[in-house]
């Protein structure tokens, strides 16, 4: 079944300064990987601007104003210590979040069996009233509320694989029993959530792991801890925050995985939704701060989901 790319080049244009690690080189770093042969058959489309009422359905609508009325003409303007807009700020992170709404639509649309949504700013940071973590807006919560709204997808799914947890998504699913959130990350790390105790109500599953654990035991929390869960909440759609920063050659994270683990939990994943959800799974772009694991990583991802 086809695969869809979704990415943007205004997504580029969002940049924080020099020497940030969350740089417009990030996504080059995946186009490039993208451009490879064995990727002939990918479906590649623009990703459009989210509307302020998608993105409403996750943050406040006057939240969302002020941000992008933040947005400054020229140079920087910072809202915390890590997270800078620039003058390609807003368009970036309504190009994200569209991608991710688009990539819902495709999925439910019959035009791609799943989706990778080749975007930045990140957005699993993102608090329904608070940007902070180098994102902007929550583009995967966003995807799933719209595919409630839109679609009648009763119950939605994110499973978020980067270094750092997610809290934002966390925020948006611990009281809402029909979004399910799972996190591995590696603890202690930024932003000091996700704990394994913190459960929401039953729908969130947090897995910290210690600095400098390998591939063999992500694997197995990720299948003895994660999978029943996931199994057990049965959704409709299946949304992956994809952070490649756990890579081992990361310079923000200790966790030691390679490109094979990232491509081993994109197949269980894929064969998970394949059974429960008709295989629909849209996957979002996170963290990834070496240039190069990135680009090896995303492919990784990409090359399971379009053999899935």
């Amino acid at each position: 079944m086809t695969t869809l790319l979704l990415t943007h080049e205004d997504c580029a244009t969002h940049d924080p300064g020099p020497g940030h690690v969350e740089c417009p080189g990030r996504l080059q770093s995946v186009w490039a990987a993208l451009e490879a042969t064995r990727f002939a058959g990918l479906l590649r489309h623009d990703a459009p601007l989210a509307d302020r009422d998608s993105v409403a359905r996750v943050h406040p609508r006057r939240h969302v104003d002020a941000l992008l009325d933040a947005v400054p003409r020229e140079g920087w303007a910072r809202i915390d210590s890590d997270t800078v807009l620039s003058p390609g700020s807003g368009h970036a992170s309504l190009r994200a979040a569209g991608a991710v709404v688009a990539g819902v639509d495709a999925v439910f649309g019959g035009v791609a069996q799943n989706v990778f949504c080749a975007v930045r700013p990140p957005g699993h940071h993102a608090e329904p009233q608070r940007a902070m973590g180098f994102c902007l807006f929550n583009s995967v919560a966003i995807g799933a509320m719209h595919a409630r709204a839109i679609y009648g997808a009763q119950r939605c799914a994110i499973v978020d694989f980067d270094v750092h947890h997610g809290n934002g998504s966390q925020v948006v699913a611990e009281h809402d029993a029909d979004l399910f959130y799972a996190s591995t990350h590696q603890w202690p790390l930024y932003p000091g959530t996700g704990p394994a105790h913190e459960t929401g109500l039953g729908n969130v599953v947090n897995v910290p792991l210690g600095a400098g654990t390998s591939g063999v035991t992500f694997r197995q929390h990720f299948s003895d801890r994660i999978m029943p869960a996931l199994t057990d909440f049965a959704p409709d759609l299946l949304l992956i925050s994809a952070g490649f920063d756990a890579h081992a050659a990361d310079p923000l994270g200790g966790l030691r995985l390679v490109e094979a683990d990232f491509a081993w939990v994109t197949e269980i994943l894929t064969r998970f939704a394949a059974k429960q959800c008709s295989g629909r799974i849209v996957s979002v772009l996170e963290g990834g701060y070496d240039l190069a694991a990135l680009g090896a990583s995303a492919a990784a991802h990409v090359e399971v989901l379009m053999a899935a």
